[in-house]
């Protein structure tokens, strides 16, 4: 394991890739069983390492988040040698402590998706995944060591409710969130992460809060959201920039090994 190439993975808005940080650019297309990828693989090579890009909700993001074929996307990663990915999201802040501009990278989720194909393996075999804590830990301190030298406005921890979305939440639904104790809102991490653990990658995600949810501001609006994103999304670039390099040549944590013991 000490001499598998580290290669990096970045799944996010298109807004998040910039061209100009990468070298030796190159779109490929990868195919997998499970469908088409949210776009071509964008590849390239940052500070010596290898990077690999897909804007999860297509290149001109009308993919909504229940129709992203998540498991072609971390397939793809995987087939790639994918080792790590880094997955940035816009959510909403279900904590008053925690601000818009904000970022939280997450440890713990609350699933409460339902249409979505949340494992590789539907057929005859079955994988008990053990996702008690779905985030890479490496990971997590390394983004959380960067925004704190950056002197970027960052959670260490958080617990994200990830809902079917297209639509925002009522303030029934998000008053209940609240009380649940989670901290954040999004509609992407499941079945994305689960997935990477299912493919043995590191995953970490980097959540940018753009709002306070219903609860609070009593409206959240697409306009909004994506104003507050651009805002944010040099601080978003920058911080992976860092991050990337921070990352360990040799893999010490169990993501690397999550399929042993998963099949009974």
């Amino acid at each position: 394991m000490a001499n598998t190439p580290i290669k990096i993975g970045i799944i996010g808005g298109s807004g998040v890739y910039d061209p100009n940080i990468l070298d030796d650019i190159k779109k490929i297309k990868v195919h997998t069983p499970y469908g088409a990828t949210s776009d071509l693989v964008t590849t390239g090579r940052l500070k010596g390492r290898y990077v690999f890009f897909i804007p999860r909700h297509g290149p001109n993001h009308t993919i909504n988040p229940s129709n992203v074929n998540y498991r072609a996307n971390i397939y793809a990663l995987k087939k790639l040698g994918v080792t790590h990915i880094l997955a940035p999201s816009a959510v909403g802040s279900l904590n008053e402590g925690m601000k818009p501009g904000d970022f939280v990278f997450t440890d713990q989720f609350i699933d409460r998706t339902y249409k979505r194909e949340t494992s590789f393996y539907t057929g005859s075999q079955v994988c008990h995944i053990s996702v008690a804590e779905p985030c890479c830990p490496v990971l997590r301190k390394i983004l959380v060591q960067e925004a704190k030298r950056l002197k970027f406005p960052y959670h260490e921890k958080g617990c994200c409710v990830v809902v079917e979305g297209p639509r925002f939440s009522t303030k029934a639904e998000s008053n209940m969130f609240r009380q649940w104790n989670a901290d954040i809102i999004g509609m992407t991490m499941t079945p994305e992460v689960v997935l990477a653990r299912e493919a043995e990658i590191c995953y970490a995600t980097i959540g940018m809060i753009t709002d306070y949810d219903v609860w609070r501001s009593g409206e959240v609006s697409g306009e909004e959201v994506a104003q507050t994103m651009k805002n944010n999304i040099e601080k978003v670039r920058k911080l992976l920039i860092e991050v990337i390099a921070k990352i360990p040549k040799e893999r010490t944590c169990n993501c690397k090994n999550a399929l042993e013991g998963a099949f009974l």
